[in-house]
């Protein structure tokens, strides 16, 4: 598992488990020879995405940043098209740690989509459970909305079984909330109505996590945004603007999808500083 030190903020990633999405519909309108320099895909066009929550320890606090892809949600025929070769390990990750799922006090949710929220909850036997029982889960108020109310779009994407079990633990904000000092989560939509993105920063140093509005180091670009996106033109502006402020601010950049970078820090050109590399291994 890999860690960074962030000012006063530890970050380790838990292996959350795998998909292999389409490379063409996760960049959208990018034509196939640029975005290929940017990110490698294998025979089937299809790019690797991590679905790893980020262990994020801070204020004597045990955080996750999303929560995997989960175990034993979905059928065959699903892991086939999503490419999905490995489920969660999150309890396996957290043990290395000394820790437990009843360790994590806080859960911050960017969005809610099947990828990022099926590891909220699990079987035990033989009912739908919540994982982290003592956390706190923090979501746009919008995003909590949609995921009980899907419309036809959306409906493939927010599963009631990611929902019904840890509802009474869910905490929604409208524009913007402080779940503690210096580290912030701002509502921005785009890839999902109701996505936002996480902000940390202290006295010595600051990261940003943007979720799906750049999933990989490969979609830096601000007009480079996934098909998946239900408001694209909306994903531009924002990302446009919170790039910028990240130059300026030499924020690192912290990925959950991404198989190569776990983080990645620019300068205010946008020019490469200093990365985390992730360590790959072959699937059994």
């Amino acid at each position: 598992m890999e860690t960074i030190t962030i000012g006063n903020a530890k970050l380790t990633w838990l292996n959350g488990g795998v998909t292999h999405m389409d490379g063409g519909a996760m960049f959208g309108v990018v034509p196939k020879p640029l975005w290929s320099k940017k990110y490698p895909h294998n025979e089937k066009n299809q790019i690797e995405l991590r679905c790893d929550p980020i262990l994020l320890q801070v204020s004597g606090k045990n955080i996750l940043i999303d929560s995997g892809i989960g175990m034993d949600k979905m059928n065959e025929k699903q892991k086939r098209n999503y490419g999905v070769f490995e489920e969660t390990l999150v309890h396996s990750s957290l043990e290395k740690l000394g820790l437990s799922a009843s360790d994590i006090d806080i859960i911050l949710m960017t969005h809610l989509h099947f990828d990022h929220a099926s590891g909220l909850s699990e079987m035990v036997n033989g009912e739908l459970e919540s994982t982290f029982k003592h956390a706190t889960i923090y979501t746009s108020k919008v995003e909590w909305d949609e995921m009980r109310e899907p419309n036809i779009r959306s409906q493939n994407t927010y599963w009631e079984e990611n929902w019904k079990p840890i509802q009474e633990q869910v905490s929604t904000f409208d524009n913007k909330i402080e779940i503690l000092p210096g580290l912030t989560m701002h509502h921005t939509s785009g890839h999902s109505n109701g996505h936002s993105v996480i902000k940390y920063k202290d006295e010595h140093d600051s990261f940003i996590h943007m979720a799906d509005l750049m999933p990989t180091h490969g979609h830096q670009n601000p007009l480079w945004v996934l098909a998946y996106d239900d408001y694209p033109v909306t994903s531009v502006y924002s990302k446009k603007k919170l790039l910028e402020e990240a130059y300026e601010e030499n924020r690192w950049f912290v990925f959950y999808h991404d198989a190569y970078l776990r983080a990645i820090k620019f300068n205010e050109n946008g020019e490469k500083l200093d990365s985390l590399e992730r360590e790959r291994y072959e699937y059994k």
